[in-house]
Parts: C-alpha cells; sequence; structure tokens
C-alpha cells in the first residue's frame, strides 16, 4: 500500500474549486482514473486546513497520478507497519446503523450512543479499543449537491484512541480498505501509529 499527503495552497484550492465534500472528493478521483471497470482501491481523509491551504491524506493500492494543482508526496507502507499489536488510531466515519427489515441506514447520533456503536464493530475490524482511551470529537453533518437535483447528506464523527488488534488479517483488511460505509467521500481511513506496550 502507499501513502501520500496532498497538499493544495490557496492558490491550488482556488484552481480546483474546492468549496465542499464533493468537491474534494473528485479532486482525489481524478488522481486515480478508472481502468476497465476498477472497483475504488483507495481511501482519504481531508485534514482541512487554515487560510493558506489544506491536506488530504490518501491511503491507495497503487501510485496516484501527478495533480492538477498542488503537490502530492508519496511512500510505500512496509508490511511490518501492520505488523504491531497496539496502535493510537484516529478515524473520521460514517455512523449508521441498518433500519430492521427494510435494510434501510440511519444514522448514530448522541456521543453515549457513537460510542457504543463503535465499540460494538471494533471486533469485526479486527481489533479492541481500550474504551477509556476513546474520544469522539467532531460530530457534524456533511452536505452537498452531486447535482442540482442530487443531495448528499452524510452524518460524521470522528474517533480517536488506542487499539489492540485480535485478528490480524481482519485488522488489515480494514486498515487497506477502510472502515463504515461512505468511504468514497473520504470517511473510513484508519490513520494509525504503532504503540510499544
Amino acid at each position: 500500500m502507499i501513502a501520500s499527503v496532498l497538499k493544495l495552497n490557496r492558490a491550488d484550492c482556488k484552481a480546483l474549486e474546492i468549496k465542499d465534500a464533493y468537491s474534494i472528493h473528485k479532486v482525489v478521483y481524478s488522481l486515480f482514473p478508472k481502468q476497465n471497470h476498477q472497483v475504488r482501491d483507495f481511501l482519504f481523509s481531508d485534514k482541512g486546513g487554515d487560510w493558506n491551504g489544506r491536506q488530504i491524506l490518501i491511503l491507495s493500492a497503487r501510485a496516484p497520478e501527478t495533480p492538477a494543482s498542488g503537490e502530492i508526496v508519496s511512500k510505500e507502507i512496509p508490511e511490518s507497519f501492520l505488523q504491531w499489536d497496539h496502535y493510537g488510531f484516529e478515524v473520521v466515519v460514517n455512523p449508521t446503523e441498518r433500519n430492521g427489515p427494510s435494510k434501510t441506514t440511519k444514522p448514530v447520533r448522541g456521543v453515549e450512543n457513537l460510542r457504543a456503536w463503535f465499540l460494538q464493530k471494533t471486533p469485526r475490524w479486527g481489533f479492541l479499543v481500550e474504551p477509556n482511551s476513546l474520544q469522539v470529537s467532531n460530530i457534524c453533518v456533511q452536505i452537498f449537491n452531486k447535482t442540482e437535483a442530487e443531495k448528499h447528506t452524510h452524518g460524521s464523527a470522528k474517533f480517536i484512541g488506542r487499539l489492540k488488534v485480535i485478528d490480524r488479517q481482519a485488522f488489515v483488511t480494514s486498515f487497506n480498505h477502510g472502515i463504515g460505509r461512505a468511504k468514497g467521500f473520504g470517511f473510513g481511513l484508519l490513520q494509525i501509529v504503532p504503540i510499544q506496550k
């Protein structure tokens, strides 16, 4: 896997017409042109920025193309990086749950409900979270219009804490493919740092 940082200054943001989550989605997708019905093989997380610009983290199975504007820095992630037992983590997810037999989804609301939802999900993602380390923040709603008639709404929450790997294969899959829904719109990239216990 390849980790990249796309750095955009104020002029780049203006040239790329970055104004919402969908415009960021389009910029990142432009770095990975689709080939022969290829499925999405990258994740990204908008780290935001300030008056001077913004940074977008990208994890991908292939190298990104050179951006039309901005600078991209990439490096290969060694296999050993995913062999630790403990990590500090940060992830922004679109927290939803299935709504009974209709199989529609509904957003998870409230800090305690979000904590419970996340802690319940982690075993299937290959890890457990130290409950006392778990912080929930940046709870908001991402809204954008893909077209004038097509409005998208995603709930969003950031989770930060410490995790312990309990299923290496599931954990590697979660890292490589992301967790939760709406990954094509900047959710689910598991940002991790190994911790020596």
